[in-house]
């Protein structure tokens, strides 16, 4: 069974299934590798070489887990499945529209506290829209397309006779939950963080700026101005303090005709972020269920492009 075939079932299983509520997903394992070695290394006098021990330390530990199941096909197409995260992230987002249709505004901020770190306190409907939207469009890289463009380099190489797509693209997803869990610029994490956020940045270089080229192709697909997409994201990709998250932003705020960026409230303090895009319209709930749309199209799109490079890559070699 060739690594094309492989994947094309991991990524099905991923809009079927979504996130395996029914079996451990890897990445909680990794979570608590995490916190496991946090809680043995934060206390060192030195706060980024133990940060940078621990992204060591679960690095190769992920990747060396992943290649031992690399090695049977059912497992790696199963773990492969559990880097993807398109129907989770897209569903996410369809669970704060539910809920603000019902004009419940209250447990739309609760909801969507889970989904990001700003306050969501004192947001208005539109501020809610924008964040989902916002979330949707940076984590259509961390969830879907750079879990892909890792897959598909790994399938180009082999260890010992083993594909490396699983361990390279289980590394990535280890890299993004550091991050996640570490990266953040407060008093506790602002240096023993630093490692894991410059490594995520890193990782993300070359997905991110990649994303333009299929979330504009996704815009054309859903018939969205897929021109102006484009044109926001030759404009407006650096407008992000992140230097990854402005690009998919950049896109999706064109395609939309929406603008991102602005006040933004987090940790109790409130940072006036650049903007993204142009006011062509006011945010409305029914721009969360279009930019889920992009989302699908958008990782439909990387999908067929990574494959079809990773063919000819095979032809070639």
């Amino acid at each position: 069974m060739s690594f094309a075939v492989r994947y094309l079932i991991a990524y099905g299983m991923d809009l079927i299934f979504g996130d395996p509520e029914f079996l451990y997903h890897p990445v909680r394992a990794i979570g608590k590798l995490i916190k496991f070695l946090e809680d043995r290394l934060y206390d060192l006098e030195n706060k980024r070489v133990a940060g940078g021990l621990l992204v060591l330390v679960t690095l190769v530990v992920t990747f060396m887990v992943s290649y031992f199941f690399a090695m049977f096909k059912i497992t790696e197409i199963y773990f492969l499945y559990t880097t993807l995260a398109t129907k989770c992230l897209g569903d996410e987002g369809l669970k704060v529209y539910k809920i603000l249709k019902l004009k419940d505004i209250e447990r739309a901020k609760k909801e969507l506290s889970y989904l990001v770190s700003r306050d969501t306190g004192e947001m208005e409907e539109g501020q809610i829209i924008r964040s989902v939207i916002e979330t949707i469009a940076e984590n259509s890289v961390d969830g879907v397309l750079a879990p892909m463009f890792f897959a598909v380099i790994g399938s180009l190489c082999t260890w010992h006779g083993i594909s490396l797509a699983l361990p390279f693209a289980m590394t990535y997803k280890a890299i993004n939950t550091i991050d996640s869990m570490i990266g953040y610029k407060n008093d506790r994490y602002m240096d023993f963080g630093t490692v894991g956020a410059k490594v995520d940045d890193v990782a993300n270089y070359i997905p991110a700026r990649l994303s333009g080229i299929f979330i504009v192709i996704g815009a054309y697909i859903c018939k969205y101005d897929y021109k102006k997409a484009f044109e926001i994201y030759k404009r407006d990709r650096m407008n992000h303090g992140s230097p990854n998250s402005g690009h998919p932003e950049a896109c999706f705020a064109g395609a939309l005709g929406l603008q991102f960026g602005g006040k933004t409230k987090y940790f109790g303090k409130v940072y006036n972020k650049p903007t993204i895009g142009d006011k062509r319209k006011d945010f409305s709930v029914g721009d969360i269920l279009k930019a889920r749309k992009l989302l699908y199209a958008s990782s439909f799109a990387g999908l067929v492009i990574f494959l079809m490079l990773s063919k000819i890559s095979d032809l070639v070699r």
